[in-house]
């Protein structure tokens, strides 16, 4: 029975770790909670009263959350450095408190200081995040100068609680972090495996579920993929190690993405667009006859993918006998021509596909747990473990690309801006929320604060504001009924308290509204504890939180406002112009050109590209009235993910070289190359000045642009199909930008126009490009 038990639970917790890459969420509401638990603990065993303990509280969750270092010498020295930050706020708020017209120009002057600080990293942004909360604190507890000494006390243990949480109760080191960001990776790896299994199985009433299933498992492997890049220079022992392992979370990556798309084009009259897998709600490919149900090929294939995910989930402890090297040799296999089975040629793809994933998973285990059992290696295994360690060699020996600081200055910084915009904002809410009530203005400030934090235009903000709104009101709610069956029993009030802030931090990167509902139902537990609830108090607060974030929209509308139309294309133009590097680089490389440092390049690029999609968030929202701006949107970061993925295949075909023994460089791709990059620097020009008279260009295939090295055309001996194909599918998708970007085509006979979908755009409305 244990037994049988056993691999469930490893299934729930593999599907658990899939969805919170490297426990991210679940470790950072348990030490928030275990400080705050401590921290009580501590101030009831010295019977202190119920203001000191909401105080500590609030104290405790503030020291933990704000500490974003990575390393954990530099989260004590901010821990150590937060303590007088937060004692000379506390004593300012209770000095101040009484003093309403200095308290107030106090506050906008702190809440300025504590903005522009991000400038200063991760120290700076958690020292001005203490120094605002704590005299937020001082507000919420109305802090005395008489009760002054108790406040600084519990602020004391709070933050030795905080610490003692942090490194010895839930220790968390970035080594640890990057181990559990590997197995989740290999959890999501597994997902989107058995989401190809879903499609191959999928008949015509399934297929469109089938589909979508695989495009979330592709996006979220994509994130975790992202995620583990972002800890790799911290978690791992030098930089080699890091180069090492990111290119083979890389590789596994595009090979597994590859694996779908060749799925997908087996499943279908003609070759899948690769855009399907990214955009939302795209039509099913028309269903072929390349695979049938009963055909004995796609049993095969069935069974070949149920061992891809068995050698994706299988630790490597439990790599024992012969079984599993069998499974994993006949996988390899399928990257020799001739143990490919009789089929189609879409099919054969698929075979090797999987052959590819196969391979990028062995070098993926060979990277994270060293070396391995050879002793049943066949050939075609063999092989792989050669490749993989010319390459390791070569990732050994490669040297960092410098990069150029480009930051803004003065007004044009960030920090700077928003710092002015939260001040106004701030200032704003102060007058506006002293009309509302002189005793809890402070929700005002504080939401003008928070609308604020990640945000970067007025879109943004204004969807901020609104999801904070409605998750306070259905908050509001729930605190109502909370405090009705709470009551006075003090422990059972401060026991729905720790829970409710867990199910803050570990929704907050999920959903703002949720987290904002669990945020307002917990404040009227502590207004229960402080003997100041009533359902007046409660409405006060959406009062309070829609004021705040009017005044914030309005602060970012007339204080130095950054539109989202002009955020949006500042990003849409980043981001096309780190594709342009990408594929350049990669394309020179393929041309024989020195090796560079690619993958940090499509890293670059794919931050660029999440830039671009939180940006356009308030153009894609269901609340926009501007629906034709929606589709177009949505076009557009699916076309330019669907680039990114060729663009990042490129790279790490690039990369493989002088390596490979499959692959090798190839002089004439150059001037296949330079339609791409002409095309890309005339939609950056597009974007940038929309007077701008390019034209993109277009025409015959790429492969027939190479010149033939032969009386029967073209040859590409040296040169791999899957290396045209993506360059292919690159050409066909930069052009498609140029569509609804309002970019003339050229096709050789002519300049066609725009098209309908940016005929609405001319050069005299200037208007933008998203």
């Amino acid at each position: 029975m244990r037994t049988a038990t056993r691999p469930g639970r490893t299934r729930i917790w593999d599907r658990f770790a899939a969805s919170d890459p490297g426990l991210l969420r679940l470790m950072a509401g348990l030490r928030t909670v275990g400080a705050i638990a401590l921290t009580l603990a501590v101030l009831a065993l010295m019977s202190v009263d119920v203001t000191h303990m909401v105080a500590g509280a609030m104290a405790a969750m503030v020291g933990t959350f704000a500490i974003k270092d990575k390393q954990r010498r530099a989260q004590a020295l901010t821990l150590l450095l937060g303590l007088p930050v937060a004692l000379a706020a506390m004593s300012l708020g209770a000095l101040l408190n009484k003093t309403v017209v200095v308290g107030d120009l106090f506050f906008i002057a702190l809440i300025f200081a504590a903005v522009y600080s991000r400038r200063f990293g991760d120290r700076g942004t958690a020292l001005g995040l203490i120094g605002f909360q704590i005299y937020f604190v001082s507000l919420f507890v109305r802090a005395t100068f008489s009760a002054l000494p108790g406040l600084c006390a519990t602020l004391a243990i709070a933050f030795v609680c905080s610490a003692l949480v942090r490194f010895v109760v839930v220790p968390e080191t970035p080594e640890r972090v990057l181990l559990r960001l590997r197995k989740a990776f290999r959890a999501r790896l597994a997902q989107l495996v058995s989401a190809q299994i879903e499609l191959l199985d999928a008949g015509p009433d399934r297929a469109e579920k089938a589909l979508e299933d695989l495009r979330r498992y592709t996006a979220r492997l994509h994130e975790s993929a992202m995620m583990i890049q972002g800890q790799l220079a911290e978690g791992t022992s030098d930089s080699a190690t890091a180069s090492l392992v990111q290119r083979r979370v890389a590789d596994a990556e595009i090979a597994a993405e590859r694996l779908g798309v060749l799925l997908l084009t087996a499943r279908s009259k003609e070759r899948a667009d690769t855009l399907t897998l990214h955009l939302p709600h795209a039509p099913v490919p028309a269903p072929g006859d390349r695979l049938r149900a009963q055909d004995d090929i796609t049993a095969t294939l069935r069974r070949d993918l149920d061992t891809l995910r068995l050698l994706v989930l299988r630790p490597i402890t439990d790599d024992r006998g012969t079984a599993l090297a069998h499974l994993r040799n006949r996988l390899l296999g399928y990257r020799e021509e001739e143990n490919l089975p009789r089929a189609s040629t879409a099919v054969q793809d698929v075979f090797r596909g999987i052959g590819e994933t196969a391979r990028s998973v062995l070098g993926l285990r060979l990277a994270l747990d060293g070396p391995q059992d050879e002793s049943d290696d066949t050939p075609s295994t063999t092989r792989s473990r050669e490749e993989l360690d010319a390459e390791d060699v070569a990732i050994a020996g490669s040297e960092e690309a410098e990069r150029e600081d480009s930051a803004p200055r003065g007004w044009e910084r960030p920090t700077t801006r928003t710092a002015v915009q939260v001040s106004v904002g701030s200032a704003l809410a102060i007058v506006g929320g002293e009309f509302l009530s002189s005793q809890r203005w402070y929700w005002a400030v504080l939401t003008c604060w928070v609308v604020f934090l990640n945000t970067a235009s007025t879109g943004e903000i204004l969807v901020k504001g609104y999801r904070r709104l409605i998750g306070t009101v259905l908050g509001v709610v729930a605190g109502a009924l909370l405090a009705g069956l709470v009551g006075t029993h003090t422990w059972t009030a401060f026991g729905l308290v720790l829970l409710f802030i867990f199910a803050m931090f570990f929704t907050a990167p999920l959903s703002y509204a949720l987290m904002s509902f669990f945020v307002t139902a917990m404040l009227g537990l502590l207004y229960t504890l402080l003997n100041t609830y009533s359902t007046a108090v409660l409405v006060l607060r959406i009062e309070e939180t829609a004021l705040g974030a009017v005044c914030g929209v309005i602060a970012a509308a007339l204080v130095l406002p950054v539109h989202t139309d002009r955020r949006t294309d500042e990003l849409l133009a980043t981001v096309l112009r780190r594709l342009g590097d990408v594929t350049g680089a990669a394309v020179d490389q393929l041309s024989g050109g020195p090796a560079l440092d690619l993958l940090d390049k499509a890293r670059d690029l794919d931050k660029a590209l999440d830039d671009l999609r939180s940006s356009v968030q308030p153009l894609t929202h269901p609340i926009t009235p501007l629906r034709s701006r929606r589709q177009t949107a949505r076009y557009l970061v699916a076309l330019l993910e669907t680039c990114a993925y060729h663009a990042r295949s490129l790279a790490a075909t690039a990369e493989l070289l002088p390596q490979s023994k499959t692959v090798a460089a190839d002089p004439r791709l150059r001037r296949a190359g330079r339609r791409i990059a002409h095309n890309i620097e005339v939609l950056v020009a597009r974007v940038e000045d929309d007077d701008t008279e390019g034209v993109a260009e277009t025409g015959a295939s790429l492969a027939a642009l190479l010149e033939p090295e032969g009386p029967d055309g073209p040859r590409h001996d040296r040169v791999t199909t899957r290396v045209l194909r993506h360059l292919q599918r690159l050409d066909e998708g930069v052009v498609g930008l140029a569509r609804p970007l309002g970019v003339p085509v050229s096709t050789g006979d002519g300049v066609s126009s725009p098209g309908a979908a940016s005929s609405r755009r001319t050069a005299s409305s200037r208007g933008p490009a998203v």
